[in-house]
Order: C-alpha cells, then structure tokens, then sequence
C-alpha cells in the first residue's frame, strides 16, 4: 500500500511539474477587486493570482457575459489561477452597473455593440490596468471571453490589440460593416454549440472565411447539440461535456501559447 501511494504521489509531482507548478505553490490564490478609472469614470476588474509563484505569471484576460462581470467570471478567474495564470476579468460597463435581468442586459451590452470606440478604449484601458499589476507578466497575454465577451474579444482582435491569443466561448461571430481582421496578431480558438441558435453555423462559417481571407492562424471546435451560453452554470442551456470539453481546449491552448 506504502509503494502505491508512493507512486501516485510521484505521478501527481510529475503533472504538477509538467504544467509550470510545484507542489509547495498550489494553495496561497489571491483573488480581489480591482478599481480603476477610465476617462475619470471607476471601473471594478477581479483579479486572482497564486501568491506562491516566485515570478510573474502568464495574463489571462477574462471578458464577461452581457450581464457584467458576477460571481460566474470571478470563478473562471480563480480557475486560471490554479493553473499557474494571472487571471483579471475586466470591467466594460463601470463600477456598480451589473444589469439583474435580461432587459438589462440588452441595453448595457446595446450600449457598447453600437459605439465599438467605446468597447475598444474599454478593453483596451482594462488590458493596460491588468499588463501592470504585481505577479503578471504582461508580455504574454491571451483574451477570453463568454458571449457577449466573445464578441468583445474579436473586437480585439480586430483591433490589433497586441495579446498572443483570443479565445471565444459561443460568442457573437459577425463582423460590423467596414471592419475586418488584417490587423490581428495572434492566434483565435472559436470555440462553439453546433446547436447555437443566436449564432448559427453559417456564422461560423463566414467568420472562418473572413479569418481565412485575412491569412489569420486560428482553429475552430464545435460541440455537437450545444446551444448558445452552454458553459453557464446556471443556465438552462448548460451542457456540461461541451463546457469540459472546451475548457480543455482552451487550456491547451495556453499552454501553447503563452507557456
């Protein structure tokens, strides 16, 4: 029994290692609030690190859903954390806007889908605001986002916004009048419900072809029977395999690209 368990601990230090970790860092996360200004107006990110760490970690941007940044972006940033990310969720709406309903919701994210100079000096201020924190290493830096964050997170793209990756979880794939990805410096993982009823696949296909024209590195993952906002816990439309499965993805993901 003594050698089994022997063996399984040295397997478990051995993942460990593999993934940048050691045994002695894995249990001192810090997670907070994060106050900043943009244009004089208070924005609140959340960021979660592991203290431990003896060097500055790899940024993982997190952009949240159309209902603001909750208690559901905060978990996906201490989730980074445990693997060895600088996690920081930023803000797009303000301090204290955090619509409570599906009107809300609307009319915040309404706000910024028709003003994409707002959207982007926002993610731009909250990318800025994380690349100087303590414990980041703001050299190297993939964006994620969740619906309408997925939909914020190709507006970086876009942008040219100089990250290393941008991740999209059954965002919103079209692209406005007059705007294109010639501009994008790294790598795209789509990640998406064949199933998506707001975001159909022949979204999908277009944004492959536009990403294409535009000689862009991505990859696409569709998760069969998958609707729309499949990862949200909470939600009616959760399906549990596509969220593993994605979640899978995504951290290979990182692991190429930033490690």
């Amino acid at each position: 029994m003594r050698k089994v368990l022997l063996v399984m601990l040295a397997a478990v230090i051995t993942t460990l290692v593999a993934m940048g970790l050691s045994p002695e860092v894995q249990a001192n996360i810090v997670a907070e609030p994060v106050v900043y200004t943009i244009d004089g107006q208070p924005f609140e990110g959340y960021l979660a690190v592991n203290d431990n760490f003896g060097g500055d970690r790899p940024l993982v941007l997190v952009v949240h859903d159309w209902n603001g940044l909750d208690n559901y972006e905060q978990r996906r940033a201490q989730m980074l954390a445990e693997q060895g990310y600088a996690a920081f969720a930023v803000d797009l709406y303000g301090q204290g806007v955090r619509p409570s309903n599906t009107d809300e919701s609307r009319v915040e994210s309404g706000k910024l889908y028709a003003d994409r100079a707002t959207m982007r000096a926002r993610l731009m201020a909250g990318l800025d605001q994380a690349q100087t924190m303590a414990g980041v290493d703001g050299n190297r830096v993939v964006a994620i986002g969740y619906c309408f964050g997925g939909a914020a997170v190709l507006e970086m793209a876009r942008a040219g916004m100089g990250v290393d990756g941008f991740v999209v979880f059954h965002g919103s794939l079209s692209t406005p009048e007059g705007q294109d990805y010639s501009k994008t410096p790294g790598r795209i993982l789509v990640l998406h419900g064949s199933a998506d009823s707001p975001v159909p696949m022949a979204d999908v296909a277009q944004l492959a072809a536009e990403l294409d024209a535009a000689k862009v590195d991505f990859d696409m993952e569709i998760y069969g029977g998958a609707d729309h906002a499949y990862t949200v816990w909470s939600g009616d439309r959760y399906n549990g395999p596509a969220d593993r499965r994605s979640w899978r993805t995504m951290m290979n993901f990182l692991d190429e690209t930033l490690r």
